[in-house]
This record gives C-alpha cells, structure tokens and sequence, in this order.
C-alpha cells in the first residue's frame, strides 16, 4: 500500500497500519481482526483472539484489530467482504486466512502450524536470541581459561533470565573452576530451588562438576595419595581416593590412567565404584568434549572389547 496517489486520511490510514501492524510484523505472527462495534459474531470471537493471543505471546504472536467503520481503506485494500474476517500477517504479508477458525483449538491449531513454517521471533524470541549469545559467550570464554570472567558474565545472565538452566550451570562451572567452591555450592542451592532449572541435565553436568572438586586437596595431601597408590598398586581403595583428588586438582588424565586400571583389574570393585566415577567425570567435563570421547573410547575397549 504505497502512499503515491493517495489523499490525506488515506496517508494517514497506511502509516497508521505500517506502525501498529506492519512493523510488529516483521518480528511476530500478527493475527489481524477486522471488526466493527455492530456486529454480533465480531463480538462473540473477540475473547477467543485474545485468549489465544495471550497463550502465544512468548511464541511471538500478537494480536491487531481493525475497526473496518473507522478504517475504510485499510479494510478495502484487504477485500474485506463481510465480518469478522480475520488473517495472519507475517512481515507485511497475509500468510493464512484464520476466519474459519472460530474456536480456541482451532485458531492454536493453524498458529502450530503457522509457527513451525516460518521464522517468528517476536521480543521474546528476540530476548531469548540475546540470553544464548551471552551464554554462548560464557562457554567461550570460560573454555579460554578465565572462569573469573565467565562467572560474571553467567552471573549477569542469570539475573536476566533467573529460568535459564544454562546460565546458572555456567555459573556453577565457572565457579568450581575459579576455585570459588562455597559460592558454587550457593549457586548450585538457587538453582535447585527453581523448578525448571533443576529438572534441567546442564544442572546435573554442573552438580557432578561441584562434587567432583569439592575436596580438592592441597599440594601435600595429593602428594601423599600419589605416593600410597604407587606403593600399593593392587589397594584399589588407595588408588580411587587418588583418582578422585588428581581429578579435583586438574589432572583428568592421571584420574582416567587409575580408574580404569581398577577397572581392567576388577570392574566390579565396591559395587563397580571405579566405573561409576569415570562415568561422573564425563558428565563434569560434558559427553561432547574431545577428551571425554576419547576417554569412553578407552573404557569401551575395556568393557566390550
């Protein structure tokens, strides 16, 4: 609807269209109502609009209604014939024509529809979009080596979006690795009072990370483990407690080397104990990363081969 030969109100009419339709628009799926205060089924369906409007706001779908007595021209260039004529716009374009569906499961059910065909993001696709980059940010920088600038980048994150599992998993990690264990265990308890975030497997990644280093020891008591494993290579429990504090203390490979000595020496060990933790410690470095592949590697060849 271009504004070339047209007269003043119907100026007026196109631009008031293009802000309160077209521009939200090219974000978000626009359910475009045209109605009028005289009509009964106008009326009647106007609930539904909202409610179903409402129940899709986080996906991106809003709702714009125009009264086709005060927006003649608007309604004209739509070839609105009778009412409630009712469309879906898509970055200033008709994409369904929703009159049919006059129910609430009928109007979600062409929306799912809708929503898995084309790109909608709306402000909160846009929020959502904002919080994965800084949370991508994160990762990027805590892989690097700084966890102290990741735990406030997460940190941050987290008070943006205190839902997002990924944030406060960030957190958690950034913290155990920066050697701030008391406030990743305070972390790790706000984060399991949120539902959604506690039922969340970064969480548990992130559990398994804080357990893991929560003893870490010092120089000295490492020293001293090291040395009773070696001289005694067939005391298994020995050699798991020095698993357990190399792991902590930064050394996964020496961690790997003694667990899965025990287990080509007794995989059933205390319940097969040996196993059990390996399998912790890839959940705490994460299933995809190149050393935890290799490492399964290892211990399937033990395993099966």
């Amino acid at each position: 609807m271009a504004s070339l030969g047209l007269n003043i109100d119907e100026q007026k009419a196109v631009e008031r269209f293009r802000k309160e339709v077209v521009e939200p628009s090219m974000t978000s799926l626009v359910i475009l109502d045209f109605w009028a205060e005289w009509c009964g089924p106008c009326k009647a369906l106007t609930p539904v609009l909202e409610k179903v409007a409402a129940d899709y706001a986080d996906k991106g779908v809003v709702l714009a209604k125009i009264n086709v007595d005060e927006e003649q021209f608007i309604a004209s260039q739509f070839q609105v014939r009778s009412i409630p004529t009712v469309y879906a716009l898509f970055q200033g374009q008709p994409v369904a024509d929703l009159t049919s569906a006059r129910s609430e499961s009928q109007l979600k059910q062409v929306l799912d529809q809708l929503l898995a065909q084309l790109p909608v993001g709306g402000a909160a696709g846009e929020a959502k979009a904002e919080i994965a980059q800084f949370v991508a940010m994160g990762e990027e920088i805590l892989a690097g080596g700084d966890p102290e600038r990741a735990a406030g980048i997460f940190s941050q994150v987290v008070e943006m979006a205190p839902e997002e599992p990924a944030a406060h998993a960030g957190l958690i990690r950034a913290l155990v690795e920066a050697g701030r264990i008391e406030e990743a265990q305070a972390a790790l308890a706000l984060a399991e009072g949120l539902p959604a975030v506690a039922a969340d497997p970064a969480l548990g990644q992130a559990k398994s990370a804080l357990a893991l280093q929560a003893a870490r020891p010092d120089d000295g008591a490492l020293a001293a483990l090291r040395a009773r494993a070696a001289e005694s290579p067939s005391d298994f429990a020995a050699r798991f407690a020095f698993a357990e504090a190399a792991f902590a203390a930064g050394e996964r490979d020496t961690a790997a080397d003694e667990l899965l000595a025990i287990i080509a020496a007794d995989r059933d060990w205390n319940e097969g104990s040996a196993k059990a933790k390996l399998l912790q410690i890839f959940e705490a470095v994460g299933l995809e990363d190149a050393w935890v592949v290799a490492t399964r590697r290892r211990l399937s060849r033990l395993l099966f081969g």
